[in-house]
């Protein structure tokens, strides 16, 4: 049985809020959303955000409360109103996208928003939060150091 949360609170208030732990939420959100396994022959990563759109009308909401959450948490990192925005301009583009049926999962494949909107967060951390900074570097790129 899960424990219940307390009157008035958040049930996921006990999430630690620190900019780490939030950079590596909506990192795995995001992979999930938009790259959960590659199609064999194509060197394409689908997500569940592309699979929920072959559902008609609900598959695509569906998509758009989860990437939500990367939202929320942008809002919870006090970024600006602007950036809020532009990340549920993405999210809303993407569903809309989406509630066309079946044929809505292409442009889907190609307009990632939740990739976008991470692209959106990991700026704001490593401009404010630069402490919990990752490089990312290509897959067998070596540095001396």
């Amino acid at each position: 049985m899960m424990p219940e949360p307390m009157p008035g609170r958040s049930p996921f208030s006990s999430l630690p809020s620190d900019p780490q732990s939030v950079r590596q939420r909506v990192e795995t959100l995001e992979r999930v959303l938009e790259r959960l396994f590659v199609i064999p022959g194509t060197n394409r990563a689908v997500g569940l955000d592309v699979i929920l759109d072959l559902v008609p009308f609900l598959g695509s909401t569906a998509g758009a409360v989860i990437g939500s959450y990367l939202a929320w948490e942008a809002r919870n990192l006090g970024m600006s109103k602007w950036h809020l925005a532009r990340m549920g301009g993405n999210i809303g583009v993407d569903w809309l996208l989406g509630m066309i049926p079946w044929v809505g999962a292409i442009p889907d494949f190609f307009f990632r928003s939740n990739s976008r909107n991470l692209r959106i967060i990991k700026r704001h951390l490593d401009k404010h939060h630069a402490g919990g900074a990752k490089i990312d570097l290509p897959p067998g790129d070596v540095r001396p150091g």
